[in-house]
C-alpha cells in the first residue's frame, strides 16, 4: 500500500534478446506487479545500422506496456555520440517516455554531457534519466542541470547527506 512504484529491466544485459522476448518479459512483468519497464536497446542492430530493427523493438515493447511507463537504456559508454543521438530520436519515434543512460553492465555512468546531448536530442518530447556513476550532491546537481528529471544512485542515502560515496557504480 506504498506509492513507491516497481520497475523491471527488460533485455538486460546488452539488449539482444529476440523482440518476442522482450515483449513477453515485459507483459509477464506487468502481469507480477511491475509498474514501469526500463528496456535496454537492442545494442547490437544499432551499431549495425539497423535502425528500423531497433525502433520496431523498441514500438513492440511500448505496446506491450498497455501506457505503463517505458524507459530505453541506450548505454551511452558503448556508443558514439552520433549513435547517441540516433538511439535517442528512435525511441522519441517508438513512443518510450524516456531514454535513459546506462545499466551499469558495461561500466562507465551517466555523465552531464551525454545527458545534455540527450536532451537536446528529444527535447520536451522525452524525459532524460541519468543513471550510473552519481556518487555525490555534485553529480546529482549537474544531472538535472543537464536535462535529467530522474537520477538512478546507489548512493542515494550519502547525496542526501551532502557525502560522496566511493562506490564502483
Amino acid at each position: 500500500d506504498s506509492d513507491v512504484l516497481v520497475c523491471t529491466v527488460i533485455g538486460f544485459p546488452l539488449g539482444a534478446s529476440t523482440t518476442e522476448t522482450k515483449a513477453f518479459e515485459t507483459e509477464d512483468a506487468l502481469r507480477k506487479g511491475a509498474d514501469e519497464i526500463d528496456m535496454v536497446i537492442n545494442i547490437g542492430a544499432l551499431k549495425d545500422g539497423r535502425y528500423a530493427d531497433v525502433q520496431q523493438d523498441i514500438e513492440t515493447v511500448v505496446k506491450a506496456a498497455q501506457g505503463h511507463t517505458v524507459k530505453v537504456i541506450i548505454e551511452t559508454v558503448l556508443l558514439t555520440d552520433e549513435e547517441k543521438v540516433k538511439a535517442s530520436e528512435l525511441a522519441q519515434a517508438a513512443g518510450a517516455h524516456f531514454v535513459k543512460t546506462s545499466t551499469g553492465f558495461a561500466g562507465g555512468g551517466a555523465t552531464a554531457e551525454d545527458v545534455k546531448l540527450m536532451k537536446e536530442t528529444v527535447g520536451e518530447a522525452l524525459e532524460v534519466k541519468a543513471s550510473g556513476g552519481v556518487r555525490s550532491l555534485e553529480d546529482f546537481n549537474a544531472m538535472v542541470e543537464a536535462g535529467a528529471t530522474r537520477v538512478g544512485a546507489s548512493a542515494g542515502v550519502q547525496i542526501m547527506q551532502g557525502l560522496e560515496s566511493d562506490a564502483d557504480y
